[in-house]
């Protein structure tokens, strides 16, 4: 009887949704302008999806549009350039993902077992610079880097007798989704290892004393505390990357990509801009939009659940 007399005194306690909204309206209010900004440029235009139901034609009225059913996403399917487009847009997106994980959270590792804080701080903000660059500036660089006329990385490599002769990198397919690799490494690697300095902040220091006591190195104390405590960050941050698999990107393949390398160039994205605005083909782009971001969050929740379902940490 105590038992549930103090269950019903907890859950008498307890405050509705409604009375901790009301105890914590200051936080509501400053919560507000975020919710109206997510609500206004990520829900409202998707009522601009039915458009991949219907033969759009931007003259008419909504009730005046023709409405074609699920005819364009049959299209999409049927589409060689399409289905290009997708495994170009699933490699580009894998090969990011896994080598901006890996050298992330190295790179934090590493950045971690430096001793004199102003060095430390000092690469730190010298790897993170280049996120600030845009993609315009950063694509710029590297053609000229790549450039067969007194590039640098031809002229290098000509020094070190490893090429005879220049070669157009730009202009060869096989070497492209390397480049765009590397060059992602380059711009975004110091960004994304912020957040694992920060996890690596939170570990408890008693885990390294008890390690060093225990004879552990600090390559052991790497391995057996440092990666241990960041494993939750990783796990979500890893859910949130599978969540974007299509979203190869989009400023770095348009500005880099030529007749010679437009077969492994070409992503989602730029397909969505060349029928959209090129061929005023609104619906089958639509389409192809709305199947990108319909496989992304179906990815997410699939990440999500295997997470749960293996003991770690998940993102909703």
């Amino acid at each position: 009887m105590k038992a549930k007399e103090r269950a019903l005194e907890r859950i008498s306690g307890e405050k509705s949704f409604f009375q901790k909204l009301i105890s914590q309206k200051h936080l509501a209010f400053m919560s507000l302008p975020l919710i109206l900004y997510v609500l206004l440029f990520s829900y409202v235009p998707l009522w601009g999806w039915t458009m991949s139901f219907q033969n759009f034609r931007p003259a008419r009225t909504f009730f005046n549009q023709e409405w074609a059913g699920f005819r364009w996403f049959a299209y999409l399917f049927q589409d060689r350039v399409f289905l290009r487009d997708i495994r170009n847009s699933i490699c580009m997106s894998l090969i990011n993902t896994s080598l901006g994980f890996i050298t992330a959270i190295c790179f934090a590792l590493l950045l971690n077992e430096l001793k004199k804080i102003a060095f430390k701080r000092f690469i730190q903000t010298v790897s993170y610079l280049p996120h600030f660059l845009s993609w315009v500036i950063v694509t710029g660089l590297v053609s000229n880097m790549l450039s067969v006329d007194n590039g640098a990385i031809n002229d290098l490599l000509m020094a070190l007798g490893l090429i005879k002769e220049p070669v157009l990198w730009l202009g060869i397919p096989k070497y492209f989704w390397g480049i765009v690799g590397a060059t992602y490494v380059w711009k975004e690697v110091g960004w994304n290892t912020i957040i694992y300095l920060a996890a690596i902040v939170g570990i408890d220091p008693t885990l390294y004393e008890a390690a060093e006591i225990d004879g552990c190195n600090r390559y052991h104390k790497m391995w057996h505390v440092t990666l241990p405590g960041i494993r939750s960050t990783i796990v979500i941050l890893l859910i949130m990357s599978i969540g974007r698999i299509l979203d190869a990107g989009f400023e770095m393949q348009y500005l880099l990509r030529n007749g010679l390398i437009q077969d492994v160039a070409d992503t989602i994205d730029i397909f969505v801009l060349e029928f959209g605005f090129r061929n005023n083909n609104f619906s089958l782009a639509t389409a192809a939009g709305m199947f990108k971001n319909v496989v992304n969050v179906t990815l997410i929740f699939i990440a999500n659940w295997i997470a749960r379902r293996a003991g770690e940490e998940r993102l909703v």
